[in-house]
C-alpha cells in the first residue's frame, strides 16, 4: 500500500508544479524524504516520473514555439552530462552524509524559490547571455547536476536565471528549460539505472509518483488560472525551507 502515498506526493508536487510552472522534483523529493525515502531513491523515483511528463510538456512547448533551438541545445547537452555525474555521485555517497548534502540543496533551492517570487526582476537588461556558450554550458551542467544530486532544482535554478541574466522573453525561457528537462531526467535515470547494483530501488516510488502526477495534471491545467501564484510560491518555499531546516538540525 505504499504507493499510495507516493501517488499523493506525486499528485500534490504535479499540482505545485502545475501552477508554479516548476517545482515537481524540488516539492516531491521534499516530500518523498519526509515519507522515510533515502535521497538517492527519492531522485531516482523523481527523474523516471519526470521522463513521461517532461516529454509532454516539451513537445507542447515545441508545437505552440515556445522553444529556442540553439539555447535549447546549449542547455541541454551540458545539463545531461551533469545530470548524468550527479545521478553517479548520489549513488556513491553514504547514505548518513547524503541526507544533510541533499537537505542542503533542497533548503537552499527553497530559498531560491522565496527569492524569485520576492524580488523578482520584471524586465532583463542583459542581453548577451543567451547567446554565450560558456554561460549557457556551466548554466545547463549546473542546472543539471544540481537536479540529479538534489532529486529536484533544474526549473528554480535555470529559468530565474535566464530570467534575470537575459532579455530572452519569459514564454521562450519557459518553454526552453521545460524542454531541455527531457534531456535531463533521461540522463539522470540512466545514471541511476548504470548504478542500480548501489541502490535498492522500491519501483512502488516510481510507479506512484507517475500515477499521482499523471492524474493531477489534468486538474491543475484547469485550477492553474484561479490560484493567486507568487502566494502559492511563497507558502511552497517557506514549507520546503521549514521542512529540511529540521532535518539538518535533526541530523
Amino acid at each position: 500500500m505504499n504507493w499510495i502515498f507516493f501517488a499523493i506526493a506525486g499528485s500534490i508536487a504535479q499540482l505545485i508544479d502545475g501552477t508554479l510552472g516548476m517545482g515537481f522534483g524540488l516539492t516531491s523529493s521534499t516530500l518523498l524524504l519526509t515519507l522515510g525515502a533515502s535521497a538517492a531513491v527519492a531522485s531516482a523515483a523523481v527523474h523516471a516520473a519526470e521522463i513521461g511528463t517532461t516529454l509532454v510538456s516539451g513537445a507542447s512547448h515545441w508545437q505552440a514555439e515556445n522553444i529556442d533551438k540553439d539555447v535549447l541545445i546549449r542547455l541541454a547537452i551540458p545539463g545531461g552530462i551533469g545530470a548524468l555525474l550527479g545521478a553517479t555521485f548520489l549513488s556513491s555517497i553514504d547514505l548518513s552524509a547524503s541526507k544533510i548534502f541533499i537537505s542542503t540543496l533542497l533548503l537552499f533551492l527553497g530559498f531560491l524559490l522565496l527569492y524569485r517570487n520576492l524580488f523578482q526582476t520584471p524586465n532583463p537588461q542583459i542581453a548577451e547571455s543567451a547567446s554565450n556558450l560558456r554561460f549557457l554550458t556551466f548554466l545547463g551542467f549546473s542546472g543539471g547536476f544540481v537536479d540529479a544530486a538534489g532529486g529536484g532544482g533544474w526549473g528554480p535554478v535555470v529559468t530565474p536565471t535566464l530570467m534575470t541574466a537575459t532579455n530572452m522573453t519569459p514564454r521562450k525561457i519557459i518553454g526552453t528549460v521545460s524542454a531541455a528537462e527531457f534531456i535531463v531526467a533521461v540522463s539522470a535515470s540512466l545514471g541511476f539505472l548504470l548504478n542500480i547494483h548501489k541502490l535498492d530501488i522500491d519501483w512502488a516510488v516510481v510507479g506512484g509518483l507517475a500515477i499521482g502526477g499523471s492524474l493531477m495534471a489534468p486538474i491543475a491545467a484547469r485550477i492553474v488560472s484561479k490560484l493567486p501564484r507568487r502566494q502559492l510560491a511563497l507558502l511552497v518555499g517557506v514549507a520546503v525551507i521549514l521542512i529540511n531546516g529540521y532535518r539538518i538540525i535533526s541530523g
